[in-house]
């Protein structure tokens, strides 16, 4: 099996199904792939809309596992010589997958690589960052952030035009493939992290083991995003609260005053 695309739904079916369509549209000559959908205890019934897809395979978790959980639980179940990470909002152009495919093989160097993400109407997202300094998710999710717009603006590459490909620090989870051998014996995501920096912590364990991190300019793909911790107060928000402690244990793990 050349490629395992690993999806995880939480409260996600509808886009899910825009997800699965999309796959099902992409040019996968010469590649043999499946898809692994994993129901993270949300609820949704999901058999139906898998039944429509010889690729998909379904899993259901008996409780939350949260992103880094929830893909491991799907990369243990997959078989793929390569893994494609990918979240349900995920809408693949038909030609994405053989294009980040492409120029990922051969490149041993390269342990992880993500595609440009376009927002539905075609903008261009952010996917691309330096790794955080200590106060950096702070700026990010508090008014603070409007007094430094400058240091916010560097930390996202705003000023890489992001027509070419590039090695960057970390590249956000939304979707990006890595190579299986690269964490044979090893989960993929540290489960620590509930969710948010859990592509952060995994890109620099990449880097610190030697391997590179590559952003592919020409692999596109939409993400149909929603920001669900962009309501600031930290008392009304449940994810927010959840990203600063995801904030929290990175840095206690990693430590305050390193970059890479």
């Amino acid at each position: 099996m050349d490629l395992s695309i690993i999806i995880v739904n939480y409260l996600s079916k509808d886009k899910l199904a825009n997800c699965l369509r999309s796959i099902s549209e992409a040019d996968t000559s010469g590649i043999s792939f499946e898809a692994i959908i994993v129901e993270n205890n949300s609820g949704e019934d999901l058999k139906e809309l898998i039944q429509k897809y010889n690729f998909a395979k379904l899993i259901v978790s008996e409780k939350n596992l949260g992103m880094g959980g929830g893909n491991n639980l799907g990369v243990k179940n997959s078989s793929g010589e390569l893994i494609l990470i990918s979240n349900p909002d995920i809408v693949f152009k038909k030609d994405s997958l053989k294009v980040l495919l492409t120029a990922f093989r051969g490149q041993q160097n390269i342990s992880l690589a993500g595609p440009r993400l376009l927002s539905p109407d075609g903008s261009l997202q952010y996917s691309c960052a330096l790794f955080p300094r200590w106060y950096m998710p702070i700026l990010r999710r508090t008014v603070l952030g409007r007094l430094f717009p400058r240091t916010l603006a560097d930390f996202s590459m705003k000023d890489f035009d992001h027509q070419k490909n590039i090695a960057v620090d970390w590249l956000f989870g939304a979707c990006f493939l890595v190579r299986r051998s690269d964490f044979s014996g090893q989960d993929l995501f540290d489960e620590r992290f509930f969710m948010y920096f859990e592509d952060t912590d995994l890109c620099r364990r990449i880097w610190r083991k030697g391997k590179e991190v590559w952003y592919i300019a020409e692999a596109e793909v939409f993400h149909d995003h929603k920001r669900d911790s962009a309501n600031k107060n930290i008392f009304t928000n449940r994810l927010m609260r959840i990203h600063l402690k995801s904030w929290w244990q990175y840095f206690l793990k990693w430590g305050f005053g390193v970059r890479r």
